[in-house]
């Protein structure tokens, strides 16, 4: 068996590639590989090249200690990117520094740096035919320009003051803290030698730019971007401007009560944009999200590109020529490539098999389509496809990194749910006969799908143990429809449960898989359905909750993002579906797993199921519950290291309750 698996180490230590970059002619591809820093203890990226014709092999472009991010090419065939490396042309240089954004030159050439900020670069977006480029910028508040931010910042570090005043809401966004600064939206042409010299296109934005998404046209003359607007009660909704370039004029382009959009990509010709009509959920509804098209000048409303289509637009981008739209989408356990032609709205699928797409690039000529794909059994791997061809199978490229060939098979396994909704999961198979432990992993979300490659959470780990992994798209999953979504949306607790135990049973009725050493496991919506699970039934003989809802009244308020669960979480939602209720009736053992600086689902959740389980023991030094805690980590716990432990414990608390193996505690925990 290949070391990949069996080895964590080994595995954390696997090259992986992230993201795709095409030149305006089409002649070069370039993607971000991550890999350990020599002491093993975090992830460092590179840029590296890869032949689009697959004739070549790839070649790496950067060897930046501090790593690089987000390549884009300019019009004239540089690559630009963001990374805080040292600058060769200040004599000192700090570990904190923030990421500048830089130029590798087409024709060859060190690196340079061509634009600064005292808050760092990110996200930048490079005109198609102009010197344009467009970047975030974390601002002060009250910062006119980047030299005074500068001053504003240094004067908080060297006061050592970390205080913030918040004046509405949000306060946190995931694992970190919001503020005081905030994004502000900057833009500035190239230049042949020197440095950008930025302007500012949002002055004052508040709390309006987070987490945005926005593009530029190709001439560099307009931007649109995502705009928060703030609501009653403490909520903030998505809207749509555009902002001429020139004056710096914005204006609102898209609000609606009651709705959203995102996701913006300005046509070829700037004339139109393409994005994600988002109509908001109510506790009983989970609401839609439409691909709609809207013209730039507010000539007339937004038009639903595919209104027959019930499937949810993951990633989009015009042809070039501007007639269709290449979109990818959830869609039975795959998320494959769909060509909509924009005027008809005909859609048809371009990608045959079970793929999953990310990071469409669209060549110039109209001719070729270029993505990242992976599966559940395959790493993702660059590929190109036919822009027009239905029902193609993908030419790989000669990408930076092996296919690391997994340790078992892949299949599927069906089942049909309570009201008759046909049911469907992957089944992950180790090497040998069995029969095999079987071990179901219940995803997050709860709005996503088991249909891609994941290094954190890998199933072929587990199979390298022995254990058969069941990975099931039960109700709420995307890719079924907006009705099967529907069936489980305010009842967590009713058929997305009842979905899983069918898929279960269907799983153990194969006579290679061990009906009586079965363990569950879950994080996020997974680790919520890992505790009402443990409340409801002891068939399993192990379950791991990761970073999970447990007490639902107080997890609503806590989070990082209150106004969307009170949206979503009536009164009598979170007493029908609150896994704490069910505390009394849990027997089977618990690992509970959760990171401190987790601020979507707060650390409370696991410190109020941890004290609900050591006061129902009577003596907790005897319980068979376990409490994993990372007070540095997030909510997917991610350092290499520390995600190392995570599996090391997880595979221990399955073998010593599953395959009856004496209990073992990893050497770092001793």
């Amino acid at each position: 068996m290949s070391s990949h698996y069996s080895d964590l180490g080994v595995f954390a230590a696997l090259p992986r590639i992230a993201g795709l970059a095409l030149s305006p002619d089409g002649t070069r591809l370039v993607t971000t590989v991550t890999t350990l820093d020599p002491r093993g203890t975090r992830f460092v990226s590179a840029l590296w090249e890869v032949d689009p014709t697959g004739s070549k092999p790839a070649h790496r472009l950067t060897r930046g200690a501090k790593g690089e991010t987000g390549p884009v090419f300019t019009a004239g065939g540089d690559v630009l990117f963001a990374s805080g490396r040292l600058d060769p042309d200040v004599e000192e240089s700090t570990d904190a520094a923030p990421a500048a954004l830089w130029l590798l030159p087409s024709g060859g050439g060190e690196a340079r740096i061509v634009g600064k900020r005292a808050g760092g670069v990110d996200g930048p977006v490079a005109a198609r035919t102009g010197a344009a480029v467009l970047v975030a910028s974390s601002t002060m508040p009250g910062a006119s320009d980047g030299d005074d931010d500068e001053q504003r910042r240094k004067a908080r570090t060297d006061s050592k003051v970390s205080a913030i005043l918040h004046t509405g809401y949000p306060v946190r966004h995931w694992d970190h803290d919001l503020g005081p600064a905030a994004p502000r939206l900057l833009i500035g042409a190239v230049p042949a030698d020197g440095a950008i010299s930025w302007t500012d296109l949002t002055p004052e934005p508040g709390r309006a730019l987070d987490q945005a998404s926005y593009d530029v046209s190709a001439d560099g003359s307009t931007v649109v971007s995502t705009w928060y607007v703030a609501e009653p009660h403490g909520a903030r909704r998505s809207v749509l401007v555009v902002i001429d370039v020139a004056t710096g004029v914005r204006r609102v382009l898209l609000d609606t009560v009651g709705e959203e959009f995102e996701a913006p990509r300005l046509s070829p010709d700037g004339s139109q944009v393409a994005l994600t009509h988002v109509t908001l959920s109510t506790p009983h509804d989970p609401g839609d999200q439409r691909l709609v098209v809207a013209p730039v000048d507010g000539s007339h409303a937004p038009r639903d590109v595919a209104p027959g289509w019930d499937r949810w637009v993951s990633d989009r981008r015009w042809s070039a020529d501007g007639t269709a739209l290449l979109v990818t989408a959830d869609d039975g356990g795959a998320s494959p490539v769909f060509r909509i032609d924009v005027a008809s709205g005909e859609v048809v699928r371009l990608t045959a098999d079970a793929g999953a797409y990310t990071d469409l690039c669209v060549a110039s000529d109209g001719g070729h389509l270029y993505a990242i794909r992976s599966s559940i059994d395959r790493a993702p791997t660059p590929v190109r496809l036919d822009a027009v061809a239905a029902g193609q199978q993908p030419t790989v490229l000669q990408g930076p990194t092996d296919a690391y060939a997994v340790p078992g098979t892949l299949t599927e396994v069906t089942a049909v749910a309570e009201d008759g909704s046909p049911l469907r999961s992957w089944l992950v198979l180790p090497e040998g006969a069995g029969p095999h432990p079987l071990l179901l992993w219940v995803h997050g979300g709860p709005l996503g799908s088991w249909n891609a490659w994941s290094w954190r959470w890998c199933p072929w780990l587990m199979a390298a143990q022995g254990y058969a992994v069941l990975l099931p798209d039960p109700s709420m999953s995307t890719g079924y429809g907006r009705d099967f979504i529907a069936r489980g949306w305010g009842e967590w607790g009713g058929s997305t449960f009842t979905d899983v135990m069918r898929l279960t049973d269907a799983a153990l009725e194969r006579t290679d898989l061990d009906g009586d050493r079965t363990a569950m496991m879950g994080g996020s919506f997974g680790g919520y359905m890992a505790n009402w699970i443990a409340g409801h039934t002891d068939r399993f003989r192990a379950i791991v909750s990761h970073a999970s809802l447990w007490a639902l009244e107080q997890f609503g308020p806590t989070t990082d993002s209150a106004w969307y669960w009170r949206r979503e979480m009536s009164p009598q939602m979170v007493r029908d579906n609150d896994p704490a209720a069910h505390a009394d009736a849990i027997v089977t053992p618990m690992l509970v797993i959760h990171g401190d600086r987790d601020y979507r689902v707060p650390v409370g959740e696991a410190l109020r199921l941890w004290w609900d389980l050591c006061e129902r023991a009577e003596d907790p030094a005897l319980m068979p519950h376990r409490f994993l805690l990372f007070p540095n980590e997030n909510h997917w716990v991610l350092t290499p290291q520390n995600a190392i432990v995570w599996y090391e414990v997880v595979l221990a608390f399955l073998g010593q309750h599953v395959l009856g193996r004496d209990e073992v505690v990893p050497e770092l925990l001793r």
